[in-house]
């Protein structure tokens, strides 16, 4: 494993010298790099799968923490705002990969291979944390390597890709990915209206018609809903506004009352105390 991680570090020298991230050339797949430090911040991740390969971040999720580092990788299943921490020790930059997790292209491998079996029981959690094999080092090397050439990404890249996937789904807590593809009926039906949270988060909702909606009682939803996202359905919709807005305003230039308004605040106020309580600062 430490060959393959000292082979891996020049060439993220080569791909991305400076702080940021790379994507596009090959569909899925992101590479990032980041030099500084980061204390506790809110952010929003997508459903990924993220390998480092040198320094460390931390996950919060409520009371709950999740480590990954170049000894273990993080798998979130589902899309979820969340704290994190970046570390860079011994003054080296974090360098790591991501790839989006695709349901469709996890059900296409476990078709392929019906010997894969669910581990777990009930509805798993929406994120995990597990150690780093070695066979998924081992793939993430030639899958760096692609890009240094554009029809090896174009055409092997999805491949090693696949790999990856392959191992994940094989390894610890791998069944949480496995009941997204084979929809385990309840975290498929939190995950389904998680999806319309994200694409309608600017409309108002009513968490019973969100509960009746996944076929659920409203307790039930409430509880399936807490146990995958670490949040109450009405604090997880709070959260992912308040992320849309910060963007919006970072990306955009939009100005505070713009950004409320666009995410479906109607009290400039209310947005305002909410996003100084989750992000520690006023919104500019």
């Amino acid at each position: 494993m430490q060959n393959t991680q000292q082979k891996l570090a020049p060439l993220f020298d080569q791909l991305l010298p400076e702080d940021g991230v790379r994507e596009g050339a090959i569909p899925g797949l992101r590479i990032f790099r980041i030099s500084e430090p980061v204390e506790r911040t809110a952010m929003s991740y997508e459903p990924q799968i993220i390998i480092l390969v040198q320094g460390r971040k931390t996950i919060y999720l409520g009371a709950e923490s999740y480590l990954y580092d170049p000894l273990n990788y993080v798998v979130l299943s589902v899309p979820l705002p969340l704290e994190c921490v970046v570390e860079t020790p011994a003054d080296e930059p974090v360098l790591g990969i991501s790839i989006l997790v695709n349901p469709v292209s996890i059900g296409e491998i476990l078709l392929e291979d019906q010997s894969i079996r669910m581990e777990g029981t009930g509805v798993p959690k929406g994120i995990y944390s597990a150690p780093l094999q070695d066979s998924m080092l081992d793939a993430t090397y030639p899958l760096l390597n692609t890009l240094t050439n554009e029809r090896d990404a174009r055409i092997l890249g999805p491949l090693i890709i696949r790999e990856i996937l392959y191992r994940v789904l094989c390894a610890e807590h791998g069944w949480a990915l496995q009941a997204l593809a084979l929809q385990n009926r309840g975290f498929f039906q939190i995950a389904r209206i998680l999806q319309k949270i994200q694409k309608t988060y600017d409309t108002q909702m009513d968490i019973k018609s969100l509960a009746r909606e996944a076929g659920m009682s409203p307790t039930s939803f409430h509880t399936s809903f807490k146990h995958i996202t670490g949040n109450s359905p009405l604090q997880y919709i709070k959260n992912i506004r308040l992320h849309k807005a910060r963007i919006f305003m970072s990306q955009e230039g939009l100005n505070a009352y713009a950004a409320a308004q666009r995410v479906g605040y109607e009290s400039p106020s209310q947005f305002n105390r909410e996003y100084k309580r989750l992000f520690g600062t006023t919104p500019a």
